[in-house]
């Protein structure tokens, strides 16, 4: 945003000191980022920056961590547990998710700030105790260390963010087109699929999106609730961070980056689509 040209000399200060000082941050932010992803492509099995990558020597740099991430058993199973659990957790969280915000959204629920406080409760409390809470409740159910138990742990995280993304869309949301299609007599199903999910379609898209990377990058509820069997890729960093010092983590993260700063432009183009549905209804 430009200064207008009647701005005073204070208001040009404030300005300008604001954008550095927005600058520091999204560098102190992105920083870590900006070091991993370079250190990915060392050609030494370091985990620093060697004298021929600061001197931009060609041999200094190689793709031998990305092709062992590929390679590998190991790598290539955590991969695939990561890969089986995260989509069905976000299936399960857009489904409850989606259905609790559309129930409280209705203005006669009695309770809504209680209830939607205790929906989201796993986004406030400490993960570790939402971890272990999990593997005493799972382990006397029977569902500890098996797959059904880390997908639906992972869908319990992933609740919350689809409930807060939901709810926001439904703010906009005009109450007149339901109350319509009933009186046409539609049923509240085909109202709900017919009217309200074309345009809350967005935001249930942005919270399934938050929740697919919640479970994706998820690691201390899965090494609480999973065993050996569903070792995703983020536990296999940890090990790997704990057991042997291997710059094919930094391949794996950068990978992680990569899809993460994809799925958020997703999130963030669905997100001003929304705007323009909710700036098209009526009132």
């Amino acid at each position: 945003m430009e200064l207008p040209p009647y701005a005073s000399t204070g208001q040009k200060v404030w300005h300008y000191a604001y954008l550095v000082i927005c600058g520091l941050i999204f560098f102190f932010l992105i920083a870590p980022i900006l070091i991993i992803i370079p250190l990915s492509f060392n050609a030494e099995n370091f985990f620093t920056f060697t004298p021929g990558m600061l001197s931009f020597d060609a041999d200094a740099y190689s793709l031998r961590h990305y092709r062992d991430f590929f390679t590998n058993p190991d790598w290539q199973q955590a991969l695939w547990n990561s890969v089986r659990i995260a989509p069905v957790a976000t299936l399960i969280s857009v489904s409850l998710g989606t259905l609790a915000a559309v129930g409280l959204s209705q203005s006669h629920v009695p309770f809504r700030g209680a209830i939607m406080a205790i929906l989201i409760s796993p986004m406030i409390v400490p993960l570790i105790i939402s971890a272990a809470g999990m593997y005493f409740f799972y382990s006397r159910i029977g569902l500890q260390g098996t797959y059904v138990g880390v997908t639906l742990a992972h869908a319990a995280l992933g609740i919350p963010f689809v409930i807060i993304t939901v709810t926001a869309t439904l703010v906009g949301f005009d109450k007149s087109l339901t109350r319509a299609s009933a009186n046409l007599g539609a049923g509240p199903l085909r109202t709900f699929f017919k009217i309200q999910m074309p345009l809350i379609l967005p935001g249930v898209i942005s919270g399934g999106l938050f929740a697919f990377i919640t479970s994706f990058d998820e690691v201390v509820v899965v090494i609480f609730v999973g065993s050996a069997n569903q070792q995703t890729l983020p536990w296999q960093m940890f090990i790997g961070l704990r057991e042997q010092i291997s710059p094919t983590i930094l391949a794996v993260a950068t990978i992680l980056v990569v899809i993460s700063i994809v799925l958020l432009s997703v999130v963030e183009i669905l997100r001003r689509r929304s705007e323009k549905l909710r700036g098209m209804s009526p009132g």
